[in-house]
This record gives C-alpha cells, structure tokens and sequence, in this order.
C-alpha cells in the first residue's frame, strides 16, 4: 500500500513489506528487567564520523559552583547555595545574562512592546562573556501570532510553593531541597519572562525555528552552534551544496531566506525532500532539520527525509468539532495506530479513525491514549527512541489524516491522549538529533551523562536554554497543531534521576527523592512543561509515567508541586504478575488491598492491571499468566471448557474490576487486553547479533504478531466474547455511577480465611470472592446507608462467560446494626470466583429487615450450585 504527498510515494508497509532498516546490524543488546526498563528494545544507530567529545565534559558545564537565589542582594546579606545536584548553563549573573548586558536588554524590551516584530534581535555580543555563553544564548526574539492576539492566552505566575507543606508536613524536613528546586523553577520564569517575552511566547519556537511561510517566501533556522558551515539542500535546489548557503548569528543560529518563485510560487514545493548539510568538528554530514513537521523513508532506503510539508489551503485539514471537556474521571484505551488491524500489517490513521474510535466508544472508554506518533525511525522501538520530534510517524500517514483522526475522536466525545517522549531520544545521527552539530552536547548531556545504557538513547540537558525552547515548544505544537487533549509523559522517573531508576527499588524513603541523585533541571523542566500546558490549555490532561512515587508529583506547580495531573499506578501491574506467579492458596487479600490503596493523598493515579508492557515478548499478559496454552484450544464455546480456562476468566475480570475500583481515580486499558488478547506483540525484526557476539533471533520480519486480533473479542462463538463483554460493561457502570472519583471509599472487609473482600465506593458495594471453591450463602457484607440495594454488575452473568448462580431481581435490605465498622448490612449470596456490585436505590422508599426475595433466591441458587473445582 502506498499514499502520495503531491507526487511523492511514501510506504506503507504490508506483512509481505521487509522494512529495510532492518536489515541494518547495528549494535543492540537485550536483557531482563523490571517495568520501568521496558525500552530495552533499541534503535539502529548511523553514525558520521567517530566524535571528539564523546567523554570529554562540556566546557559550559561547571560541576559546583556558587549561584544567587532570588531574593538575594548581591551584597553577600543572603547566603549562596552550592549548586551540586544540577550544574547549570545560564549566566549566575543577574546583569549579565548570555553576553547580553542589562541595557540592551532593557532597550530591546522596549522595542518589543512597542513593534512586537516577529524578526530576531541583531545583538552586540559582550565579547568574552558572550563567547563562553554562546552555545546556550536565547534567542531573543519576540513571536507575534494572529490567532494568539485574537484569543489572548495567559500563563499564571508563580505561587508561594509552600502548600506542599500544608498537604504533607513531613516534607518539612526536606524543605531545603524543595524551597531551592522551587527557585530554581521561579529564576527560569523570571528570566524567560524577561528576556523572551514569557513562557507563552518562548514555546512558540516552531514559529521562528525550522522552516517558517511568509507572504514573500520561505525562511529557514536551525540552531547548531558546533557547524562550521551550513547550507539548506533538497529536491528544490538539486541537492546542490552551493546553491543556498546559510549565515550564522552571534548564538549559533543558522538562516535562510528563500524569496518565492516569480509567479509568486513558494520556492520549496510542498512534499519536497530537505536536508541541511553541515560542515562539523565530526566531519560533513546530511541531517533532517531539528523542527522538521514531516518525514519519511523512501523504500529500499535505511535513513529518513525530511519533508518540507505546507500542503495548500485548500487541502489542509480543517477541525470540524470542538474538544470534549475533560471528564472527571479519565477510562483510557491505551493504543498503538500502526498494530491496529487485525491484519498482518501496518495500519493507517484512517482505517484506526473508522474502525477502532467507533470500538473505543462502544466499549464506553472517554479517552484514547495513542502511541508512536512522533516519528522513530526503528518500528521495533514502540515509538520511545524519537528521532523527529515535531513530525507524525509518516508509516500510518499523512498529517492531515492524523488531525482527521482526532477530530473523529472529538465528534465522538472521546478525548486524544498523546504518548509523548521528553525522557530521552533516538541514538541516530543522520535522522535523529544525535550529534547534530557534529557534537555531543549539542541537545544532550555530554559523555557517559547523556547516555542511557540500558535504552542505548540519548539524555537531553534540561538545563539548556535552547532544550527549553525545543521540548516546551514540542508540548505546545502537538496540543496547538493537531488538537491533541493531553499527554502520557514517558520515562519521568528516568528524567527526574540521575541514576535513571535502573537498579533502585524505591522504598517511600524521603531521601531517595530529595537529594544528590535528583536531577533538579529536569525536575525544574517538569514543572516548566505543567504549567505552560494548564496555563494555556485548562482542559488539557498530563499524565506522568513514574515509578520512584516522587512526593508532590500531582500537586499543582504553584503550590510547589511538579504539577501533573495523574501519576500512573505503576505499582498494581508488578503486584498482579507477581500473584499470579503465586497458587491461590497464597494469594493475600491484605497485600492486594494495600496495593491497589498506597497512593499518595491529593494526588489521582491511573490505575492498570497491564498496559502494553505486559503484552510485549518477554512478558505474559494476565490472560496468559492465567490460561497460558489452553487459550488456543479451548476458547470455543462449542467444546468443553477446562478447569484451567474457567478460573482463567473468571479471574480475569475480577483483577480488572477491583484494579478499577479501588486502584486510582483514572483506568487504563491496553487495547485488546478488554477480551484476554491471546497473542503478545512482537515486532518485525530480524535476527540481533549482541556485541558479545550473541545472537538473538528474530521473526523474519513477520508482522503476524504486531497485530490486534479484534475478531477474537467480536466473536460470539468464542469465550473472548464474554471477557469483553465485561469490560464493556464495567466502564458503563463507572460512566453512570462515577465510583472512580467519589470521595467516600471504605473497604469494610478483608477476610484472609474466607477470601472475600468488601468495600464501598460512592454508592455501590463491591464484594469480591477469590476462593477457588467456596461459595457462601446468607453472606453479611456492611453498608453505610439504609435502603434497599440491588445487583447492577455480576461477573458470573452468562454474558460474561459465568455460571449464571445470581438471581438478578432479587432485592437486598439493610439491617441495622454495626457490622464490619459499618452502621447496617445485609445478606447476600457470593459464589467462589466471583465479583459482584450492588448499588443503593435511593428512588425507593427504605424498607428495613430481612427480605424474602433474597432468601428465594438463595434458595433457588442452591440447586444449580455447581461442583466445586
């Protein structure tokens, strides 16, 4: 299959389709390791020539010195903090700040104020002081946008940062960390306020940066300090290195103006191949532009083009529907666009856009959490090693059909999360950001700092003034440009250490978050990124992916927190696998409970039982932990079940079910993982030679397994049918009751002999029993209101592959008197293997006492009561 750009063919890549960049034998490396390391799947790596700088430090990088926090005088009245933990790239000096002096400065404010003109300052450098800072200068320049002064949008000052303390007052013995990481965070405020024009215009780079339209033709910049030499080539100039040669600024910012063509033509026509060819410190090299919004790989070719895209007005794509406000509680269909088919192939924006929203909708998730957009030019790597930054993956599309995409979503609802990749980036040299400049701490740390071992990828330095501009502005183009309603951040306990999180197991210990292994740059950076998304963007979602259980990670920024919105309950996923690991006779509803509750308060979590970490080879989703071979054999309704398959899913639903009730105040769920997905995805690839000279086979570069068989979960003559049943019908259940977001929960009961657990959410009353054989009748389970209750989820429903022992009219009435710590109760009946949810009808007068139909029930159940297993 192949789609056209104006003329230009770009693949997409059937099973029968060999992705020629795998065929490159790059250096890769595989090990086992804990959730947190699952990108251990690794990019290729093109290398120009062997670099300089790959040990030596940066000689703008000072390891310890003296800084100024606000509020000091510079009269020595205030005492100065060491700077240990984060060395940082900006000027200490107030007055002098990247070679600028403070008047001119003050001079070009003026100026803004008054023109607010969209070209670059022509600053004097201030000679030594600028030439020690020059690599890491701002850029100084004030962005005016149309549609900005139309709908003037504004991002809050900084608060006190002292609520933290209010929240939790055993931070107040780490307060000296958390007072300097808020300076930190106020000074770069401040100072991007006063030499950018605010955090509102510094994110904006994309409108200064890469390739800019104006009425008379086309203006190209690039930041790349460490060239000797740049020129723009491409298929609009033949590739021809004299023809458009760049100049550079006094801050390594390279540019070119090319005037329209004499019938008012753009001089670069859409869909055109670009590159900029650089003369460096590691030799002459062909890069994509940094902002680059589009590329791709030609066939029968390993690296990437950039694309200059600019599509004309009429075939751009124009937003139909506006965003869904934010829901109260988020239920998210974590999903992957390219192994979306059920086909062995990789799927498009469009095909994900007709056929999957319309499943995600009626499963009843509100939100869809999407994958692999940015563009990575190794598939295998899930999407996490990023080498285009500002483009969509062109394997599922154009950029318009992403947009069309998300506004199907919009038009049904539904909100669009993007996974977004800010922890780290792909190790290429030629279509990534990798030694750019022919040097390695252009965007990253450099030596052994800006590498990540174990996802052999690049570590970006977020104490760069320039990273700042790229990564914010990143955050902003994706929400701005494509609509999208929020984010996943990736890796966030890697950013937020300097040890990564690789061999650390957090324990809660403060010391572990507030000391000299956290990196307050990226801590700082974090906090940037939170308050320009809500500040600009109240509607939008951020979710953080961190493990380590960083204290005030969901606490607003002005408050002193680092600002996301939910923290993914990383936690529970481990907890499960390491049960299932278990036989039931081991299972701890204590250590279950504690699981799904140890969260930090005032701060939502997404809660998972699996999300796509489980799915991947080398892992087991629960389905299979729990049915393993049998899957294969025994999910047809038309043949006898098996012990195996009957506890599989009937256990399957309760861990999703309790996961959901009492694990976060969001839900996540990785698509196909609704109906027990009976195969892991494993990308195509080829055979992986180890640099010890191992060699870890491959697929044949099959597509078979990097699929989502949907039909499974349709079919009505299979047993997936009844698991997703479910599913479906515990998202309906949390879209009418809300249980994931009421402030009254109460868990009633946690009985280790009789494996039941009891608790309360909202309204509804959840009881779950995980005895293998046990049933038991007359049940009391407590409630905290009066009235009358009734069944309003039931996993053991014929529907969902259940035995059918509940009597769905039956009514239940409460007693009074104290029970479990509970005020009433009432009698239920609760067969082994099952979760069963009752909600109050509050519509209905209370009728207290022991009810009859409750007793016919059970005693109906009694006689279809089947064998215990």
């Amino acid at each position: 299959m192949v789609y056209s750009v104006s003329g230009l063919r770009l693949p997409c890549a059937p099973s029968v389709y060999r992705s020629s960049q795998s065929a490159f034998n790059g250096s890769t490396r595989s090990s086992s390791f804990s959730l947190l390391l699952k990108k251990n799947q690794l990019s290729r790596k093109i290398t120009a020539q062997n670099s300089s700088y790959d040990s030596d430090p940066s000689p703008l990088t000072v390891a310890s010195k003296k800084v100024l926090v606000p509020g000091d005088q510079g009269d020595g009245s205030s005492s100065l903090t060491n700077e240990l933990e984060s060395p940082s790239t900006l000027s200490d000096n107030p007055q002098v700040i990247h070679g600028v002096d403070s008047r001119e400065m003050e001079d070009i404010k003026k100026i803004e104020v008054e023109e607010q003109k969209s070209v670059p300052s022509t600053l004097e450098s201030n000679d030594e002081e600028a030439h020690a800072e020059e690599l890491f200068a701002p850029l100084n320049w004030k962005v005016t946008n149309d549609k900005s002064e139309a709908k003037p949008r504004t991002i809050p000052p900084p608060g006190a940062g002292q609520r933290i303390y209010e929240i939790d007052p055993t931070l107040f013995g780490f307060r000296q960390h958390l007072d300097y990481r808020y300076s930190q965070y106020k000074r770069m405020r401040e100072e991007i306020d006063k030499y950018e024009g605010g955090l509102e215009v510094f994110s904006r780079g994309y409108e200064k940066l890469g390739f800019t339209r104006s009425e008379t033709g086309i203006t190209y910049r690039e930041w790349a300090p460490g060239a000797k030499s740049a020129a723009l080539i491409g298929d609009f100039n033949n590739w021809n290195t004299n023809a458009d040669v760049m100049n550079r600024n006094e801050f390594g910012v390279w540019e070119i103006f090319l005037p329209n063509n004499a019938d008012g033509s753009p001089p670069i026509p859409h869909g055109s191949r670009v590159k900029i060819r650089m003369e460096t410190p590691s030799g002459i090299k062909d890069s994509i532009p940094a902002w680059i919004k589009f590329s791709v790989q030609a066939p029968g070719e390993i690296p990437y083009n950039g694309i200059y895209y600019d599509p004309p007005e009429e075939e751009k794509y124009v937003f139909k529907h506006p965003q869904p406000k934010r829901p109260k509680s988020l239920r998210i269909y974590e999903s992957h666009v390219g192994m979306s088919s059920t086909e062995p192939m990789i799927n498009t924006y469009a095909n994900f856009r007709d056929d999957v929203l319309p499943r995600i909708k009626r499963l009843g998730y509100n939100a869809v959490q999407i994958m692999a957009i940015q563009e990575h030019s190794y598939y295998a790597s899930f999407g996490y090693h990023v080498t285009n930054f500002f483009a969509p993956s062109s394997r599922f599309g154009t950029p318009d059909d992403l947009k069309s995409l998300i506004d199907r979503a919009h038009e049904l609802g539904i909100l669009v999360l993007m996974d977004i990749v800010h922890s780290h980036a792909s190790n290429n040299t030629l279509d990534g950001l990798n030694m750019f400049d022919g040097t390695d701490a252009h965007y990253f740390h450099s030596g052994s700092r800006g590498h990540h071992w174990m996802w052999d990828s690049r570590l970006f330095n977020y104490g760069s003034w320039e990273v700042l501009r790229f990564l914010l502005s990143n955050a902003r183009w994706w929400l701005e440009e494509y609509k999208f309603d929020g984010y996943r951040f990736d890796g966030v306990t890697s950013m937020m250490y300097t040890h990564h999180g690789l061999q650390v197991g957090f324990t809660g210990n403060y010391n572990e978050y507030f000391g000299f292994a956290t990196d307050v740059d990226a801590v700082v950076y974090l906090m940037l990124v939170n308050d320009m998304i809500h500040g600009l963007y109240p509607e939008a979602v951020t979710i953080g992916e961190d493990v380590s259980g960083m204290p005030t990670f969901c606490i607003p920024v002005q408050d002193g927190g680092v600002g996301f919105d939910y923290r993914l309950h990383m936690a529970i996923a481990d907890k499960w696998i390491e049960i299932l690991k278990k036989r039931d006779e081991d299972w701890k509803m204590g250590d279950i409970i504690h699981t799904l509750t140890n969260r930090r308060w005032m701060e939502k979590c997404v809660a998972y039982a699996e999300s796509h970490d489980q799915a991947l080879v080398g892992d087991k989703t629960i389905a299979f932990w729990l049915m393993d071979k049998d899957m294969y054999d025994f999910m047809a309704l038309d043949r006898p079940s098996t012990p195996l398959i009957d506890r599989g899913i009937a256990l399957h639903k309760m861990i999703r079910l309790i996961t959901m009730g009492l694990g976060g105040e969001g839900y996540l769920n990785f698509m196909g993982n609704e109906f027990g997905h009976p195969e892991w995805i494993d990308f195509p690839r080829g055979d992986q030679r180890l640099p010890n000279g191992r060699v870890i086979p491959g697929n044949n570069y099959s597509y078979d397994k990097c699929r989502r068989r949907f039909d499974l979960g349709d079919a009505e003559y299979l047993r997936y049918r009844g698991m997703q049943e479910f599913d479906q019908a515990m998202q309906h259940l949390e879209e009418k009751y809300g249980f994931m977001t009421s402030e009254h929960q109460y868990i009633s009961r946690k009985d280790e002999g009789d494996r039941i657990i009891v608790f309360e959410r909202g309204n509804l009353i959840f009881v779950f029993n995980f005895h293998w054989h046990k049933s038991y009748f007359d049940y009391r389970v407590g409630c905290l209101k009066p009235g009358k209750y009734k069944i309003v989820l039931d996993s053991d429903d014929p529907l969902f592959g259940g035995f059918d022992r509940l009597n769905h009219i039956a009514e239940y009435f409460s007693t009074e008197g104290w029970y479990d710590d509970r005020p009433r109760s009432f009698l239920v009946y609760a067969p082994c293997r099952t979760a069963v949810v009752y909600a109050l009808v509050e519509d209905e007068p209370v009728v207290v006492g022991k009810s009859e139909p409750v007793e016919a029930a059970v005693e109906a159940v009694k006689e279809s009561e089947p064998i215990d297993s």
